[in-house]
């Protein structure tokens, strides 16, 4: 192993061990080591025309001439000029004697915003002006030169964190809106984690990191690709969801280890947590099975941690899929705070509720509830009738509701038909203290339990506005969500099947033979990462015999075999037993720094419509460029008689 990986796994070895234990002198040793691998890979002034950052100088640089790039930050009643650059911010004294009369003028002059190269000594700065709440807070720069290398024009907002802009004005100015220090903290954590994903994938373990075509064919399933027409009449390359099939490919070809920071694209409606290009980290490993593909990604995610995060242990909890329904109502439960969902059906059988015992009578029929705590005092009606109205409209799914009183017992309407027994026994099962709030839902198994999930989320979100903390930001709960079934019955056609990850997703060992018999029945080995209720990545083992390849494409999904041709002829030639995972990069950065949205950690993202508001994109074409793609466009109706007009 390099001395400098090893440098880098001692250091964090002992970040980690100082933070336990809390001796000064473990964080001197582990400070030593920071000091040593920062300066010993991250020189940010060479081959650059300063001598130092924005954000280095400290008390130890006092004496020293220095050159200082950056814009101008503010200026201050033409005594001081704040210069900021990527690493941070250093203040300057502008000259006030006659013969820097030339530099005060350029200083005292220059619009905000504008690029300067100053050169000059660092000063200590007068007690009583020192600020603790920069790093540089203790210095100041006394200017000797200066020069305007770009002259800003005003801007259509200020470069100050505290300045609110709208998310289109961010996009349309996106070159403005990187200058924040947010936007250059998101982006550089990122870098940083990519970067030792690379060490411990590659130097660590033996990947090989290979670039895969961005210009492919349809594959069959999943999420709608976007086409890219060639010049042969009627055809159309994709765009490819992810590097599936060529990551298999590889694995045939004998590789044995692939990675890639990969490039996806999927032709999907934008939500706060998807893009229609993204990136992944997508890995692939012949001659493994599920547990050590987990292993590989627990260890990858601890190396690759930012050190400044609350450390994550290992390996992460296990939970399956009929689990994470029952208890939290979906796939990627939020682990960070209870409000799980109980199963009371028993205890309603003879409660004499003419919803709950239409429901009951279906052998599939269920009765569930939540507790929401602290319900009665942070929730107002408006709140309770909104979760209602939600879970009916999205769910189909009538709820009710209980309140436990000061003197212990359940408030009408609904508790009038519950004896006392009854209560006291949904009381104990549920743990319920006074003023909290019961949500009932009857129904099916997964109707009832998603209607519930989708209420705890919102409960906990009008919980929270209010004061209460149920999930903790700077927590951070990994999950994996295993043993999902191999199909899903089609929303629109129930009765055809569609896979729930992927078509070449394995099933599980103890249901391969279900497989040609009942392959609704079938669990896949599909694993999904979870983190704080979003997932982050998902994974299989994949089908490495090309008959059984076929048997799912051709008699389960219904689809045509020949659009795969080449990977089940490949599955054919000796194909290894292997598996993979990816890594949405987006999504997992968005959650390590807190931001709202995926957009605040991609350097240039598409606005929630899809579109690149900043360069206008996408754009129209003349009907001359398309002629080469024997492609015309048919405009419809409606534009074409606004055109008239």
């Amino acid at each position: 192993m390099p001395f400098h990986y090893m440098l880098r796994l001692l250091h964090r070895k002992l970040s980690l061990f100082s933070r336990r234990l809390n001796r000064p002198w473990c964080r001197s040793i582990s400070n030593s080591f920071a000091l040593h691998s920062e300066k010993s890979v991250s020189d940010f002034n060479s081959f650059a025309a300063r001598t130092n950052t924005c954000g280095e100088l400290r008390s130890a640089h006092v004496g020293q001439d220095v050159t200082l790039c950056g814009w101008v930050q503010y200026q201050r009643q033409n005594l001081f000029l704040v210069l900021r650059d990527f690493q941070g911010l250093t203040q300057l004294i502008i000259p006030q004697d006659e013969a820097h009369s030339h530099v005060k003028s350029i200083l005292c002059n220059v619009p905000m915003e504008s690029v300067l190269r100053v050169t000059g000594t660092v000063c200590s700065r007068p007690p009583e002006q020192k600020n603790p709440r920069i790093p540089t807070g203790d210095i100041e720069v006394k200017v000797k030169t200066a020069e305007v290398l770009n002259s800003c024009k005003k801007l259509p907002f200020e470069i100050k964190e505290f300045t609110k802009k709208s998310e289109a004005l961010r996009m349309q100015y996106r070159y403005l809106d990187l200058r924040s220090s947010q936007m250059q903290y998101n982006l550089r954590l990122r870098s940083q984690m990519v970067m030792r994903m690379r060490e411990y994938l590659c130097n660590l373990h033996g990947f090989v990191d290979v670039e895969t075509p961005t210009l492919f064919k349809r594959t069959p399933g999943g999420a709608k690709e976007f086409l890219v027409p060639s010049r042969e009449p009627g055809k159309f390359y994709s765009l490819p969801q992810s590097p599936q099939q060529f990551k298999q490919l590889l694995m045939i070809g004998g590789l044995d280890r692939y990675f890639q920071v990969a490039r996806c694209y999927r032709d999907e409606g934008s939500k706060p947590d998807r893009q229609p290009e993204f990136t992944q980290i997508d890995i692939e490993m012949s001659f493994v099975d599920q547990a050590g593909i987990q292993r590989l990604i627990e260890g990858l995610l601890q190396y690759s941690w930012p050190e400044e995060k609350s450390p994550i242990t290992i390996p992460f909890p296990s939970m399956s899929y009929a689990e994470a329904l029952a208890a939290y109502g979906t796939d990627k439960p939020d682990t960070r705070f209870g409000m799980k969902i109980v199963d009371v059906s028993d205890l309603f059988r003879n409660v004499d509720i003419g919803l709950i015992q239409n429901v009951l009578r279906n052998p599939q029929g269920t009765v569930k509830a939540i507790c929401v705590p602290q319900g009665m005092r942070c929730l107002q009606n408006k709140d309770l009738e909104s979760l209602k109205e939600t879970s009916k409209s999205r769910f189909n799914q009538e709820v009710l509701h209980l309140v436990l009183g000061p003197d212990g017992s359940l408030k009408p309407p609904m508790s009038k038909f519950l004896n006392r027994e009854q209560q006291s026994e949904l009381i104990r099962a549920l743990n319920i203290q006074v003023d909290d709030v019961v949500v009932l839902a009857a129904g099916e198994h997964k109707e009832a339990c998603s209607a519930l999930g989708n209420l705890r989320l919102k409960s906990a979100t009008l919980l929270e506005a209010t004061g209460l903390v149920l999930r903790d930001p700077t927590a951070f709960h990994f999950l994996w969500v295993v043993d999902f079934p191999l199909f899903l019955p089609k929303e629109e056609k129930p009765e055809e099947l569609e896979s729930a990850h992927h078509p070449f997703t394995a099933p599980h060992p103890s249901d391969t033979s279900l497989l040609y018999s009942e392959p609704t029945k079938v669990r896949s080995q599909h694993y999904d990462l979870v983190l704080n209720g979003s997932e982050i990545g998902g994974g299989s083992i994949r089908i490495h015999n090309a008959q059984q390849q076929r048997f799912v494409l051709e008699k389960v999904l219904k689809e045509d075999p020949e659009l795969l041709s080449h990977l089940l002829e490949a599955l054919a030639c000796g194909a290894p037993p292997h598996g993979g995972i990816a890594l949405g990069l987006d999504r997992l950065i968005c959650l390590i720094v807190g931001a709202p949205s995926i957009r605040d950690v991609i350097a240039f993202p598409k606005s929630f419509k899809g579109y690149d508001l900043m360069g206008s994109a996408p754009d129209q074409i003349t009907p001359e460029e398309l002629e080469p793609y024997h492609i015309r466009v048919a405009w419809p109706v409606a534009e074409v008689a606004a055109k008239k007009n």
